[in-house]
């Protein structure tokens, strides 16, 4: 695939992150006309699974096995038509034809995230996401681009995080270093300094802890604006056992998902009598405490933390976040021209973009790949 300019106009970005809590669809504009940074975002929905099929992909993401290719086959196609629906809803939404949208990027659903060193034998790392692409375009009659993270790691890099090379196109400033801080299920950073080497790393768990201990204590598939955590308090002994997590101490590039942080991670450490409160108290702490302490490591300089993602909605995340970064101005990415819901299902159609304009989505200094590729697959309309 030759190089050339990346090519002007409609695009739809689909994401299902770590929490599967449901599908990000955006659909966004590049060009001369659109915002300052570049792109506009002319309409976003969250559609939620089919409790059923979530509860399927959580499971499986958090490392339970499939029963079999007939069940891999038949998730991939209804994961599939699940992003199809999203596309077809945004767009009715937004009273747009699908002729007129260039083409879809589809990060799919994450059933498994085995990157260099983390596999079973550690000789075939991979990155596993579902969501038939063929599904998508069939149903859509929209060019589609997928299976962005495989490349990367046939490259030897971690395939995570990708959107670092977006946010450094949007949100780079040249007067001050700052960082893009992604609060999905899990936590990432993409460091942006005024000179110097775009970086990026996943941190640890941002939400999807939180969320998977509220789920089974409250009934409740997300701590609202975080008052649960506010009814208990942190349990210190806990955080420590938490915090000894070998992972945390790795050095970038790193990534990781459910199959390192899930509620049987968790337990393990548990003494028994905690109280559910505390333990909800202690994981916020927990993810306040690894995301500062990584940029704390990384970037010490930073001026400005702009904030993405669900946990974005956590107001009690954010104050811990605050509270251990003094001096560090913190705000969503929306003062930026980038809506914080959507920032992660923009960058997979900026992505897309890139792709059939046969240019890098990868960032070497991030993944740990050998060098800038072209990623995804292009399923024709």
């Amino acid at each position: 695939m030759t190089s050339a300019t990346p090519a002007d106009g409609l695009y739809v970005g689909l994401i299902s992150g770590t929490s599967a809590d449901g599908i990000d669809a955006a659909l966004v504009r590049f060009g001369a006309d659109a915002s300052d940074t570049g792109c506009r975002l002319e309409h976003g929905i969250t559609l939620p699974w089919d409790p059923a099929l979530r509860a399927r992909l959580v499971e499986l993401g958090q490392g339970g096995d499939a029963r079999g290719l007939d069940e891999i086959g038949m998730l991939d196609v209804q994961v599939g038509e699940a992003f199809a629906a999203a596309v077809q809803t945004l767009l009715a939404d937004a009273k747009v034809d699908g002729r007129d949208v260039r083409a879809i990027g589809s990060h799919g659903q994450t059933v498994r995230h085995r990157p260099a060193g983390a596999g079973h034998d550690g000789a075939h790392p991979f990155s596993w996401q579902i969501g038939d692409a063929n599904v998508i375009a069939e149903c859509c009659g929209i060019t589609t681009v997928a299976d962005f993270r495989r490349r990367d790691v046939a490259a030897g890099g971690q395939g995570a995080p990708l959107v670092p090379a977006f946010h450094a196109a949007m949100l780079q400033s040249a007067h001050e270093d700052r960082a893009v801080l992604n609060l999905g299920g899990i936590a990432n950073f993409t460091l942006l300094p005024r000179a110097g080497d775009v970086r990026g790393f996943d941190t640890g768990p941002a939400n999807a802890l939180m969320d998977a201990w509220c789920l089974r204590h409250r009934g409740e598939a997300f701590d609202r604006g975080g008052a649960f955590a506010a009814s208990g308090r942190v349990d210190d002994a806990l955080l420590a056992r938490l915090l000894d997590e070998p992972w945390f101490a790795q050095p970038p590039p790193k990534s990781s998902g459910r199959e390192q942080f899930h509620l049987d991670w968790v337990e393990a450490r548990l003494r028994g009598d905690e109280s559910t409160a505390d333990v909800q108290a202690t994981l916020m702490e927990l993810s306040a405490a690894t995301i500062c302490d990584a940029l704390l490591a990384h970037q010490p300089a930073t001026k400005r933390v702009l904030t993405c993602g669900g946990g974005v909605r956590n107001a009690r995340l954010i104050e811990r976040i605050a509270a251990r970064l003094h001096g560090c101005a913190i705000e969503p990415t929306d003062a930026h021209g980038l809506d914080a819901d959507f920032v992660e299902a923009m960058a997979f159609a900026w992505l897309a973009r890139q792709t059939l304009a046969g240019l890098p989505g990868n960032v070497p200094a991030v993944t740990g790949a050998r060098g800038p590729r072209v990623l995804g697959a292009v399923y024709p309309a």
